[in-house]
């Protein structure tokens, strides 16, 4: 029996990176590597190829002709380009217009948002999925909560600080708001498993290990570590000065993406404000957004719980997210 044939964008982030993995570990397709020109050579790209995968070379920025006839035959377009580059998609939409991709999975993968003006980046995607609906691709969106990898405060004794990424020692409002959490390993397979599925074509998808509040994290580490986390209370009006302030920022350097400091200052705040506050990113607003929930759709799935990641990363086995990123 022949592989679904998949074309994957981004392999080198990490969204891309945890998709692949789970593509491939699921042995049903056959994984090729969307690469534009000027990362060709890059010793990511050649590990790949060093791994038997195929490498496909295709210009965003380019001819939508051209592109069309590289992405040809494809079953699945899936992108998980970086979140500053959002809008370079349409070009991509436009070619699997061209191509007749039967099913082209644009970058979403994160937290469940309505789109207006709570997050700038989910705004970014709504202009793509608008572009998708405009040339009438068959489509899903995949929404994949908060990651495991990133959501838990550091230890006064520095025993987690290897596995840090952002501390989340900072509590808002009252602590309570429950959230979407997915566990990074277990995004690729949901996506193998969405994307086999017609139930989820055309539609949006919500997938998530855990579901639980800043409160109960700590609640939960602090259990297993034997040690006091030490955190500051946020009211909601201080997280909405930030929030503003933060934006304010980033307008003043005429929204150069190339920013990256005060973008990201930006973008976390509304992620604050958005689950903390709106409580956006919950399993009653993703179905209110008309989102499939993929814990429905595939019951017999065993996520990686969030108490599985604390217990690795107390053993000393936790992996950092973006290592040599940042």
């Amino acid at each position: 029996m022949s592989k679904h044939k998949v074309l994957l964008l981004g392999a080198t982030g990490e969204t891309g990176g945890d998709v692949l993995t789970g593509l491939l570990e699921d042995n049903t397709f056959a994984v090729s590597l969307l690469v534009q020109p000027s990362s060709a050579d890059k010793s990511a790209n050649q590990a790949f190829k060093e791994r038997g995968l195929p490498i496909i070379i295709g210009d965003l920025n380019g001819s939508v002709d051209e592109l069309s006839k590289v992405i040809s035959g494809f079953q699945t377009v899936i992108s998980t380009i970086g979140a500053a580059d959002q809008k370079t998609q349409l070009t991509l939409v436009e070619a699997c217009a061209l191509a007749k991709t039967p099913r082209f999975i644009p970058c979403g993968f994160t937290t469940v948002c309505p789109p207006g003006g709570v997050m700038s980046l989910r705004d970014d995607k709504e202009v793509v999925y608008q572009r998708i609906l405009r040339e009438k691709v068959p489509y899903t969106i995949i929404d994949v909560g908060y990651w495991h990898q990133i959501s838990f405060p550091k230890l006064a004794s520095g025993k987690i600080d290897y596995a840090t990424l952002v501390p989340r020692n900072d509590v808002f409002h009252d602590g309570e708001a429950k959230t979407l959490l997915t566990d990074k390993r277990d995004m690729g397979r949901f996506v193998a498993r969405i994307i086999k599925d017609s139930r989820t074509l055309n539609q949006k998808v919500f997938t998530y290990s855990d579901s639980l509040s800043q409160n109960e994290i700590i609640a939960l580490l602090e259990e297993k570590s034997g040690e006091k986390v030490e955190t500051t209370r946020v009211s909601a009006s201080e997280l909405l000065a930030r929030r503003d302030q933060a934006r304010k920022d980033y307008e003043a350097v005429n929204e150069d993406p190339t920013f990256w400091m005060k973008r990201m200052m930006r973008s976390q705040t509304e992620y604050q404000v958005s689950k903390y506050l709106r409580k956006d990113n919950t399993v009653d607003n993703a179905k209110y957004l008309g989102y499939l929930n993929a814990r429905e759709l595939y019951p017999d799935f065993q996520p990686i719980k969030f108490e599985q990641l604390l217990d690795e990363v107390l053993a000393g086995k936790g992996q950092r997210p973006y290592v040599g990123r940042f």
